[in-house]
C-alpha cells in the first residue's frame, strides 16, 4: 500500500528490497578493506559489515550510554543502543523505499555512536575540553578509532577491517570535512586529528560528500532523536503536551489525534503521535530526495554510481525547506525545554566533574589504569598517554564511569 505525502497528491510508493538505484552501492563494487581478507559465501561485504558491528564490545556499552538522562534515572528512557536499533530501522525503510543498499544503510546507523563517551554531549564536552591541549575529542573520530584501532576481537588485525564505504560513511555523515563543499556541522571546528592522521594512511576522500546510505542514516538520525526526545522529555515531565502545541508541525500532530480519539489516554497519545511525525518525516525525506534526483540529473546527467552522488554541491537525501524549518523549530524547543532544563542541568554538571576528574587523575597518574591499558601509556601528562585516557574514558558506560569515580575519589570504596 502507498503512503500519501501530506499536502501531495503524488504517493510514495515502497520499493522491493535491494539494490535498485543506479546510483546505489552495490557489495560487489566495493572499494574492499584496507586489509584484503577471503569473503563470505553467505553474506555481502556491508552484511558482514554490519555483522561485526553488533558484535563488537562497543557496540554492546550503547546499552549503558545515555542520551540526556543518567542510566540510574529510569529503565525506559532510550540508551544509545535503543536510539541506534531506531535509527538502523528509520535508515532501513527509506533505503528501502530509494531503491538503495539496506545492509549498508544498517551498518551505518548500527556504527554512528559508537565513539560517544559516557553521559552524552555533557560527557563529550567535558572530554573534548581536556583534550584541548592534546588536539580535542570528537565523537566521529573516536567511532573511527574503535572501528580500526580499539577493538580487538580479531587475530589478524586491531579494529573491525571495514570496508571503505563504511568507514568513508562513518566519517563524512554530516558532510564534508575538507574544501569548498564544507558547511553545517562541519564547518564549525577544524578536522579532528585522528581523521587526519588515518586519512594520511587511507584516503577516505574528505572533500565529497559521503555515498547515499550514509546520508540516508545521517536524516534518520536526526528524525530518531527529535521524535523520541519528545517522547522522554514528555514521560520525564520535564515539559507538558499543551506546551508541544506552539511547536509548528507537532503541535497540529498532537491536536489531530486528540480530536481523532476523544479521551485517548496521555501516553496513547503521546505515541500515537510520534508514531506519525516519524512518518511524515519520512516521506518528506523521500519525496524531497527523489525532487533532487530529477534536479541533479536534468543539470549533470544521469546519477550512475555512488561516485555521482559524492561530487555532487549538495546533500543528495535531505529534508525540503519546510521541513528543515519544521526541524528547527522542534530542534529550539527541546533545547529549551529538555537539554536546558534544570534537572538536566545537574545532571549533566554531575556528568562533566565526574569525567574530568577522572582525566585529570589518569593523565596524571597512569599508574592507577588497569594494567593491559597502563601498559601502553606514555609518561604522566604527555599527549600519549592522553589520548590513552581519552580512549579508556570513553569506552565507559555510564554506571561504570561512576563506579570508577568511587573507587579513584571515595577513600571508604
Amino acid at each position: 500500500m502507498s503512503v500519501a505525502q501530506p499536502g501531495s497528491a503524488d504517493p510514495v510508493a515502497p520499493a522491493p528490497a535491494g539494490p535498485r538505484a543506479p546510483f546505489a552501492t552495490r557489495p560487489a563494487h566495493s572499494r574492499g578493506r584496507r586489509l584484503a581478507e577471503a569473503e563470505s559465501p553467505t553474506r555481502t561485504v556491508f552484511q558482514r559489515d554490519r555483522d561485526r558491528i553488533l558484535h563488537a564490545a562497543a557496540f554492546r556499552r550503547l546499552q549503558h550510554k545515555t542520551q540526556v538522562f543518567v542510566y540510574h534515572i529510569g529503565d525506559h528512557y532510550r540508551t544509545r543502543l535503543t536510539h541506534s536499533l531506531e535509527v538502523a530501522q528509520i535508515t532501513r525503510s527509506i533505503c528501502r523505499t530509494l531503491g538503495l543498499d539496506e545492509d549498508l544503510g544498517e551498518a551505518q546507523a548500527l556504527a554512528h555512536d559508537l565513539g560517544h563517551p559516557p553521559f552524552g554531549h555533557a560527557g563529550e564536552d567535558a572530554l573534548d575540553r581536556a583534550m584541548q591541549p592534546y588536539g580535542g575529542f570528537d565523537h566521529n573520530a573516536q567511532t573511527l578509532r574503535i572501528l580500526t584501532r580499539l577493538e580487538h576481537r580479531y587475530a589478524g588485525f586491531d579494529g573491525l577491517n571495514l570496508t571503505w564505504e563504511m568507514l568513508e560513511g562513518v566519517v563524512k555523515h554530516n558532510g564534508p570535512l575538507l574544501g569548498p563543499l564544507v558547511t553545517g556541522k562541519s564547518a564549525r571546528r577544524a578536522v579532528p586529528q585522528p581523521i587526519l592522521d588515518y586519512v594520511a594512511e587511507h584516503d577516505l576522500e574528505l572533500s565529497t560528500h559521503a555515498g547515499p546510505e550514509a546520508q540516508v542514516a545521517a536524516i534518520s538520525d536526526d528524525i530518531a532523536y527529535n521524535n523520541h526526545d519528545i517522547d522522554d522529555g514528555l514521560r520525564a515531565g520535564l515539559f507538558a503536551i499543551d506546551d508541544l502545541h506552539a511547536v509548528p508541525l507537532v503541535g497540529g500532530v498532537f491536536e489531530g489525534v486528540a480530536r481523532a480519539y476523544p479521551g485517548i489516554e496521555p501516553s496513547r497519545l503521546i505515541h500515537e503521535s510520534v508514531r506519525r511525525l516519524i512518518s511524515i518525516m519520512v516521506e518528506d525525506v523521500i519525496v524531497e530526495t527523489r525532487r533532487r534526483i530529477v534536479a541533479a540529473e536534468a543539470v549533470r546527467g544521469p546519477l550512475r554510481g555512488p561516485e555521482d552522488v559524492r561530487a555532487l554541491d549538495r546533500p543528495l537525501v535531505a529534508f525540503s525547506d519546510a521541513m528543515r524549518a519544521h526541524d528547527a523549530a522542534l530542534k529550539a524547543f527541546l533545547r529549551t525545554h529538555m537539554y536546558s532544563h534544570w534537572k538536566v542541568n545537574r545532571m549533566t554538571s554531575k556528568a562533566r566533574r565526574v569525567v574530568t576528574a577522572l582525566f585529570n587523575l589518569l593523565l596524571d597518574e597512569p599508574g592507577c589504569l588497569p594494567q593491559e591499558w597502563r601498559a601502553r601509556a606514555g609518561a604522566p601528562g604527555d599527549a600519549r598517554t592522553a589520548r590513552l585516557v581519552a580512549d579508556f574514558i570513553a569506552g565507559m558506560t555510564d554506571r561504570f564511569a561512576l563506579a570508577e569515580h568511587a573507587r579513584l575519589f571515595d577513600l571508604s570504596e
